[in-house]
This record gives structure tokens, C-alpha cells and sequence, in this order.
């Protein structure tokens, strides 16, 4: 339980990492040459371009840092601000957040989405009164492609 929090903290500070810490995190990044030599590999052996890394230790930035560059073909680099679209990543942040409510007591996978949120609605009315929140996760619930996706849209 305890792994999971810490992930997925980790995520989402790694999202917003706090502009004051900048400068401690990259005195950080230069004494962690094995990190280096790492993400380097792991750029060049999936073909990704660049990325931002973020760690969090007993709840403070120790690190947040750059590798590589924006775009293939361009020199500007990444920064610990950078800004990344990630898409369906969004569905480990999600379903990491339901477990941890899950264990807190506060939600159950087989639990109606509309006793947590009494206003949704699905075409169906049955289907609206017997969607679960697993249903939702395991895609069984009759949501075409892109729907409510807006990165789907122009």
C-alpha cells in the first residue's frame, strides 16, 4: 500500500515539480552519474527523444532534471519544466488513485459510479444505474473510441 502511495507521489510531483528546487535538484543530478549513463541508454535504445526525471524523497524534490531534447531535429533541450502531452498514461495515474481509495475504505471496484457521482449519466438508463467503477477501468463500459477524449478532436 504503502509503494503505491509512494509512486504514485512520485508521478505526480515528476508532473509538477516545484520551480524553487530547480537549482538544489540539479546539484543532485550531478552526483548521480550512474542516473546519467542510464537514461541515456534507456533514451537511446527506445528512440525517445527526451524526458524529464523527478525524485521524491521523504516528500522533498531531491532531483528534477532534464535529458536530450524537445523535438528530433531541434536543439532545444528538456528541463525540469517541460511539458509532456501523456495521454494514456493517465490510466496507471487513475487506476493507482482508485486503489489507494480502495483501500482507504472510500470506494469499492464493484461499486456503482453513480453512488460516487450521482450526476453521471450514460445513454442507457440501466446502464447508467448498473456501471461500476471496474467497469469503467477494464473497458466494459460501452464507451466508443475518443469519446470524452478530447485529444481526439481537432
Amino acid at each position: 500500500m504503502l509503494a503505491r502511495r509512494r509512486l504514485a507521489l512520485l508521478a505526480l510531483v515528476g508532473l509538477i515539480a516545484v520551480p524553487s528546487q530547480a537549482a538544489q535538484a540539479q546539484e543532485a543530478a550531478a552526483g548521480v552519474p550512474e542516473l546519467d549513463a542510464w537514461v541515456g541508454r534507456t533514451l537511446e535504445t527506445f528512440e525517445v527523444p527526451g524526458v524529464a526525471v523527478t525524485i521524491v524523497k521523504d516528500g522533498e524534490v531531491v532531483l528534477a532534471t532534464g535529458y536530450g531534447v524537445r523535438r528530433i531535429g531541434e536543439a532545444t533541450p528538456v528541463d525540469e519544466r517541460t511539458r509532456f502531452g501523456i495521454a494514456s498514461n493517465t490510466k496507471a495515474f487513475t487506476a493507482t488513485a482508485l486503489g489507494i481509495l480502495v483501500e482507504d475504505g472510500k470506494l469499492e471496484w464493484d461499486g456503482r459510479v453513480i453512488d460516487y457521482l450521482p450526476w453521471f449519466r450514460m445513454w442507457d438508463p440501466w446502464v447508467t444505474r448498473e456501471l461500476t467503477v471496474r467497469d469503467l477501468l477494464v473497458h466494459r463500459s460501452g464507451l466508443g473510441l475518443g469519446q470524452g477524449d478530447l485529444l481526439y478532436w481537432p
